[in-house]
């Protein structure tokens, strides 16, 4: 693992009931015994910026790349990538597991192009939790006269997490394009923070709807990526700790179709 990441780490910071895993009958067989699926069964992420995806309702297992893009039109895609189980969703691309070589890779499906994200699934929930962790805990003054201090200090917690991880895992925020990159972007232009802040005014996000944001159960469309709207925090009907269930492919969801 590049990353140190136990499971009583994440529970001391957020609890318990805050902690989404995934079931090790869930996975592939090619996928069950690595590490990665270890590390999603047995410590987890903590809900909120990433959505693991939820198993099929009938058979109980993760869908795979092929069942929910059409893999042809991914012309970077690696030879096998169809059979790569999808574990999450983040921003706007569906999260997968690559068995054999441990990567995460986030496949884009309005732009058809898939990106190597994470070196490993530690890198994934080491990004995860910090990215979560400064949004619940960072404070605002609440003093307008301080609010160009707090972006700047915000600024500078999100340059430090992008560095700190850079320099053992560069992929997650390799350039400004990454979904990782575009959350950190949002995270510090006060964006996905829970309750009241500046971004609740003059920085602040639309309600999420059908309209602006594609049909209930759906996440964001294309154009919702880079917007100032809550489009941009993922949200999906019923329990916050998993995305929608479904080995959708043409039969079912698809988000961003």
């Amino acid at each position: 693992m590049l990353f140190d990441v136990t499971r009583s780490e994440l529970a001391d910071i957020f609890g318990e009931d805050r902690l989404a895993t995934l079931p090790a009958t869930a996975f592939p067989p090619a996928a069950v015994d690595t590490e990665g699926a270890r590390l999603l069964q047995t410590v987890g992420v903590p809900t909120g910026t990433l959505l693991l995806r939820q198993p099929d309702e009938d058979d109980g297992l993760l869908p795979l790349v092929q069942d929910i893009v059409h893999i042809e039109a991914f012309e970077d895609a690696a030879e096998g990538a169809g059979d790569w189980p999808i574990i999450g969703w983040l921003l706007n691309a569906h999260i997968a597991l690559d068995p054999v070589s441990g990567n995460v890779h986030a496949f884009d499906p309005d732009e058809e192009a898939v990106v190597q994200l994470h070196t490993d699934v530690s890198s994934l929930v080491h990004v995860t939790l910090r990215l979560q962790r400064l949004l619940e805990e960072f404070t605002f003054s609440g003093d307008e006269d301080e609010e160009e201090a707090d972006f700047e200090r915000l600024n500078g917690e999100v340059d430090r997490i992008r560095e700190e991880t850079s320099s053992i895992d560069p992929l997650p925020f390799q350039d400004d394009e990454t979904v990782w990159s575009v959350v950190g972007d949002e995270i510090a232009m006060g964006q996905r923070f829970k309750g009241s802040s500046p971004s609740g005014t003059a920085r602040g996000c639309a309600p999420r709807s059908p309209e602006n944001c594609g049909e209930p159960g759906l996440a964001p469309r294309k154009s919702a990526r880079r917007s100032s709207s809550c489009c941009t925090t993922e949200r999906w009907p019923g329990p916050s700790s998993a995305a929608p269930s479904g080995r959708s492919g043409s039969r079912g969801i698809r988000p961003g179709s």
